[in-house]
């Protein structure tokens, strides 16, 4: 057997193990990398730490830090309900509210996960309240997320973009960002119409004009009263969340008006909060995503491994000699979202990109639309409810049937694998983009 081959091998081993075992993908790929590096391919130390993402290792680091800060100052509670109140009576617009702040949320840095955990609680709340089907509502937010998760100032963004410039590929971040949005949008779009959403329109208006007025849905006349008390608290502007808010923003004009580093700029202003309000940030850096951040960079450096070892120009060869290049591609995007589906999404985007750099060399397909593609593939199919965002919803919804609710998430879930990979590669990859 080759040595390419076992490499290969070993990395299903580590998708499989992680998927099944629950073990963090990154820190199996760490000692995949140094097994692999070592007795297969004879690297070194320096060889093997070679392929180490530093530049995504500060990425995922800082913007997660700013946002931990905005999550423990309230900041991300006082977004939250203040997107509600824009809104306040009209049901209808409730999901498409939610489905626009997890987009929010991930498109300023947020990770998807995060970013979920933060909204899919009030969101399913909101549904069982105001009877909407908690499968439209659980999708609308994690399509949400995914719908920003590839802006440049991104996580998912910066992995990926990350990744095409280190593989010297072709590559437009605003392309990427549009059409995860797009595919994402339209998806919500059809989710809506089919469970359920055209049918908020005909309840109107929740409540009343007017505070203390009875509600169209039978709910106490002081219902209003007590909902604006709940959120008393997080409906104030303070200082803190001011000055989060403020640093959210300069961080997107730093990124994309003056071509700063988003991770060295985010630690920069996280570090600035801490310092103003020690008390509130004390806690942000646990709350970190390390295990994220342990996922890309083992998946990564085990990557790395790979390019050392010449794993990924025998892979590469080995797509292209199917001899239908676009078969080829289609077969990778299926492979993104059946991984995907079970296992991390950042961490099959990490693996397939590059495996796919010698059969984009060729110049047969474009890679902008082929780093899209799969791209959209790996992420949409988060809903599932073995992925974490999906998991996130299924935890989140009060007072339904959870294993009814389970098969409808594994049945919707089971549709976009079947469907989504095929039509972004009509899309995206067959019209030749980029």
């Amino acid at each position: 057997m080759s040595a390419e081959l076992i490499s290969i091998l070993v990395l299903v081993v580590v998708f499989v193990i992680a998927t099944t075992r629950s073990i963090n993908m990154g820190a199996l790929a760490f000692a995949a990398a140094f097994a692999v590096g070592e007795l297969v391919a004879g690297l070194d130390a320096d060889g093997i730490f070679a392929g180490f993402p530093g530049d995504l290792f500060v990425v995922l680091v800082g913007v997660t830090y700013l946002f931990a800060i905005a999550r423990a100052n309230g900041t991300t509670d006082w977004l939250v309900h203040a997107s509600i109140r824009l809104v306040r009576g009209r049901v209808a617009l409730i999901p498409w509210v939610m489905f626009a702040l997890t987009g929010a949320l991930t498109a300023i840095g947020a990770v998807s996960p995060a970013a979920v955990a933060i909204v899919a609680p009030i969101a399913l709340s909101f549904a069982a309240r105001y009877s909407i089907s908690p499968l439209l509502m659980g999708a609308m937010v994690v399509h949400g997320a995914q719908a920003g998760g590839f802006s440049p100032i991104s996580i998912y963004g910066s992995i990926v973009n990350g990744i095409v410039e280190r593989e010297k590929l072709a590559g437009s971040e605003i392309t990427l960002f549009l059409a995860s949005l797009v595919v994402n949008l339209v998806i919500a779009g059809i989710v809506f119409v089919l469970f359920g959403g055209l049918r908020l329109w005909a309840k109107g208006d929740v409540t009343a004009t007017g505070t203390g007025t009875a509600t169209r849905t039978g709910t106490a006349t002081d219902t209003r009263e007590n909902e604006d008390a709940d959120e008393g608290a997080d409906t104030r502007l303070t200082p803190a969340r001011g000055a989060t808010l403020a640093a959210l923003v300069a961080l997107v004009v730093a990124v994309l008006a003056f071509d700063l580093d988003a991770g060295l700029t985010a630690i920069t202003l996280a570090v600035l909060l801490s310092a103003c309000w020690p008390e509130d940030s004390r806690h942000a850096v646990g709350q970190i995503a390390w295990p994220t951040v342990l996922l890309i960079c083992g998946v990564l450096t085990y990557v790395g491994v790979l390019d050392e070892m010449g794993t990924i120009k025998w892979a590469g060869e080995g797509v292209s000699d199917i001899g239908i290049p676009l078969l080829a591609a289609v077969l990778l995007c299926y492979i993104g979202a059946i991984v995907s589906a079970f296992a991390s999404s950042v961490g099959i985007m990490g693996a397939l990109i590059p495996l796919a750099v010698p059969f984009l060399a060729q110049g047969e397909i474009g890679a902008v639309g082929m780093v899209a593609a799969l791209a959209v593939s790996a992420t949409v199919v988060d809903v599932s409810p073995f992925s974490t965002n999906g998991a996130l919803v299924l935890a989140a919804a009060p007072d339904v049937d959870r294993d009814r609710f389970f098969r409808q998430l594994m049945i919707y879930g089971g549709i976009v694998v079947a469907v989504v990979p095929a039509v972004v590669w009509l899309a995206m990859v067959v019209p030749g983009l980029g």
